[in-house]
């Protein structure tokens, strides 16, 4: 019998709670809802409005993955749904747009990682997110994303532009920023051109193409989320990991004083006493007034 909670008024079916997702820590099925429920303040600010891509990995990180974009079948009639433009080959797809608790709760029973666009679904021209995803090729960590970063920031200040960093959530460094008045082609093209600017400046550390055989020991800076089709991991989403790690907002000091890799790991239980302490620290990215032109 599955059992039914209510949330918000909200019907809401849960399965298999008791379900190890994590073996490695005993992580059940149950924590995760319980994760997602209790972090839903912090969370849903960063998922409203957007679609989502949800990355499903129901018998855990050692079972299947597959990337589910369209609406999965039997979703409520109350969960809200959009119309998102993709090529021009083809048809729009209808996905997902988590806006309140319900939601967010019937998502998360499907197990899945949270992952967004750089836009809204009411404008889906307009970027409103720069994203720079730092990916350390071994034996590089993510304490050489830190330096790199710490780059970054300094780069998008002298264009106005306030960089917030997070953990990726597995072994590498996300930079967001809230942009607003450029297309995705645009902000792709600003985003660019800054990694072959990192590229240049930090040329034993930084690599700005994906070709594989030019990464071992440096940091990817990968531009190509900012493209408009292209989703990047949400704030606080939990990641199919071997542990429930989190993708976690991270402040500059931490970044700054980043000298070993475990020192910006945070798994799901770390993320409520940092959230007491630290509040949302990607709050800003939400506040459309903090949002400022590219250059």
């Amino acid at each position: 019998m599955t059992p039914i909670t209510e949330v918000e008024g909200r019907r809401v079916a849960l399965s298999n709670l008791e379900k190890v997702l994590y073996p490695e820590t005993g992580f059940t099925k149950g924590e995760l809802l319980h994760y997602y429920a209790t972090t839903a303040a912090a969370l849903l600010p960063h998922l409203r409005d957007r679609a989502v891509s949800f990355l499903r990995y129901p018998d855990g990180p050692g079972g299947q993955l597959f990337f589910a974009k369209n609406v999965p079948p039997g979703t409520p009639d109350w969960v809200t749904t959009a119309q998102v433009p993709r090529s021009s080959a083809d048809s729009p797809a209808r996905m997902v747009v988590v806006q309140d608790l319900p939601s967010l709760v019937w998502a998360a029973n499907l197990v899945a990682e949270f992952h967004t666009h750089q836009w809204l679904v009411q404008s889906p021209q307009e970027a409103d997110r720069l994203v720079f995803d730092l990916d350390p090729g071994a034996p590089a960590t993510i304490v050489h994303c830190c330096e790199v970063a710490l780059w970054l920031r300094e780069r998008l200040a002298a264009d106005g532009i306030e960089a917030y960093p997070k953990t990726a959530g597995s072994k590498g460094l996300h930079l967001l920023a809230a942009v607003r008045g450029s297309s995705s082609e645009r902000t792709s093209e600003y985003a660019k051109a800054l990694a072959v600017e990192a590229e240049r400046e930090m040329p034993r550390l930084v690599v700005h193409r994906m070709t594989k055989s030019l990464r071992p020991g440096k940091v990817f800076v990968d531009w190509s989320q900012n493209a408009a089709r292209k989703t990047t991991a949400a704030p606080y989403t939990v990641r199919a990991r071997r542990i429930p790690l989190v993708s976690a907002p991270v402040t500059w000091e931490e970044v700054a004083g980043c000298r070993s890799p475990g020192q910006l790991e945070f798994r799901a239980e770390d993320i409520a006493p940092r959230l007491q302490d630290l509040g949302d620290l990607m709050s800003a990215l939400t506040d459309p007034e903090r949002a400022v032109p590219l250059p």
